[in-house]
């Protein structure tokens, strides 16, 4: 995976004898330069680079102002910067360190301490983008269901507070629907658990694919799978919801079930609703037009039942 360096300074000449000493040791493969603040932070957000020197004392756009510049923005979080400056001032190192700088270089620099400082750097977010891949594998088996590779229950409760939250703060729609495989138990019983795990992974596969990047799929026990619809009305709820009982229907399972037919039954609430003002009684509403679609015959999709 290839390795780039920004460099920002007004001085074009701090900036190729910059270059010129990392070309020499051959530490990135990718170079750039900036002579602003204001160009340095438009060209990290177009190619991010793995690590940024920038001086302090610049036109149109200061060190201060691009460090700050940086720390709005998430995508750049974790970007070590190095700060060039020709002043003997302590304050504006402390500063500079506070807003968000790795390191200090002072100027006239040695070259050898310039890539000294630079590899450290690169050792250090080496090992922050190695506990941060950690932490992200720690986090997805915390909150995944290892069966299905859907969302566990818990992390759903988790998911719902905050979609709640985000469409009552913005009055927007948020469909909820629950999803049950109908006679599942029949299932188990003809072909095995085995197999039933089969059809488990395989309607939540369905279900994923039914789904935009910004929704979200559980498997909350079971046979029982709920999917968290932002920003969909009931319409569109149901919409989805047929539209993964269709695929159900219509998929063909492998040897030994090959003659299998299984079906769901889904229940679809959506808020706002004067039925609903919290993640419980959306919740319950799903669950209640879920009851209606077993009753009903299975195979099929309920509603909630909208009041005026």
């Amino acid at each position: 995976m290839s390795s780039c360096v920004l460099v920002i300074d007004d001085s074009a000449a701090i900036r190729e004898q910059v270059l010129r000493t990392l070309k020499e040791v051959a530490v990135f493969d990718r170079y750039k330069e900036a002579k602003d603040g204001l160009e340095g932070f438009k060209t990290l957000i177009e190619s991010k680079a793995d690590l940024v020197i920038c001086d302090v004392d610049m036109p149109r756009m200061d060190g201060f102002k691009f460090l700050q510049l940086v720390d709005a923005r998430p995508e750049l979080q974790g970007v070590p910067i190095i700060m060039l400056t020709g002043m003997m001032d302590f304050n504006s190192k402390i500063r500079g360190l506070e807003q968000g700088a790795s390191d200090y270089l002072t100027k006239p620099f040695d070259s050898g301490e310039l890539v000294a400082r630079v590899k450290v750097q690169l050792k250090i977010k080496s090992l922050q983008d190695e506990l941060k891949k950690a932490n992200e594998l720690l986090k997805r088996l915390t909150n995944i269901d290892h069966l299905t590779n859907l969302f566990n229950r818990r992390y759903l409760a988790e998911i719902l507070d905050g979609e709640f939250f985000r469409a009552r703060r913005k009055n927007e729609h948020l469909s909820l629907i629950i999803v049950d495989i109908d006679y599942f138990k029949t299932v188990n019983d003809t072909y095995g658990h085995q197999n039933g795990d089969v059809v488990l992974a395989a309607v939540a596969s369905l279900a994923q694919s039914q789904l935009r990047v910004y929704d979200s799929a559980a498997r909350y026990g079971g046979e029982e799978f709920v999917l968290v619809i932002p920003g969909t009305s009931l319409h569109g709820g149901v919409m989805v919801a047929e539209r993964l009982r269709q695929a159900v229907l219509e998929y063909s399972f492998p040897s030994p079930m090959e003659d299998m037919t299984v079906t769901v039954s889904a229940g679809v609430a959506t808020f706002p609703s004067p039925q609903i003002d919290s993640v419980d009684s959306l919740f319950r509403q799903a669950d209640e037009a879920l009851y209606r679609a077993k009753q009903n015959g299975r195979n099929r999709v309920e509603t909630m039942l909208v009041t005026a």
